[in-house]
């Protein structure tokens, strides 16, 4: 069966090993003295990202999060999003579609933007509010290996709003940096 803690711990210890050292990642991952183990899936999550925040600056933090997205049906998603840009000749006309809609894709002014009204994140499941954006980064890494894909340039992704902070809707910007549409 998939065990989504064991991922998380695996993902984010080999975020933290790359940017801080293997040390560091026992730490942020187990606790100062492995305490983290026994702890639930909610207390690890605010745990884990507090040591997290301690640790490191706030964009080595983003950089590390992002980079812990779990990649759960991707291929899937990004087949999905090359399907809408082959159909498509503008941003407008690749969020204005039924599918794109239904996806949480929207366009305003030129904008791309991708929400949803829940969190999909299965370790949240039981996370009542965050105190802080960092363990959502993950889905704007998440995003940001879809749209580079489907649209064939380097991406910004940045999140605007989170369920967990508080927020109606979790809300991500989305910005390509290179042409995504030849003209």
């Amino acid at each position: 069966m998939f065990d989504v803690r064991k991922l998380q711990e695996q993902v984010i210890f080999e975020a933290v090993k790359a940017a801080g050292g293997e040390e560091a990642a026992e730490k942020i991952v187990f606790g100062d003295s492995g305490e983290a183990v026994s702890e639930d899936n909610a207390a690890w999550v605010k745990g884990t990202m507090a040591r997290l925040e301690r640790e490191f600056d706030r964009e080595t933090v983003k950089r590390i999060r992002r980079s812990c997205q779990c990649g759960y049906g991707m291929d899937e998603r990004i087949e999905f999003a090359k399907g809408l840009v082959a159909s498509s000749s503008s941003m407008e006309e690749f969020a204005a579609g039924k599918g794109a809609k239904e996806s949480g894709l929207s366009c305003v002014d030129g904008e791309l933007y991708l929400q949803f009204p829940f969190c999909p994140c299965p370790m949240l499941a039981d996370v009542d509010r965050l105190e802080t954006d960092t363990w959502c980064q993950c889905t704007t890494g998440y995003s940001k290996v879809l749209f580079e894909c489907a649209f064939g340039c380097e991406v910004d992704v940045e999140l605007l709003k989170s369920v967990k902070m508080g927020d109606d809707v979790c809300l991500m910007k989305i910005t390509p940096r290179g042409e995504v549409w030849k003209s």
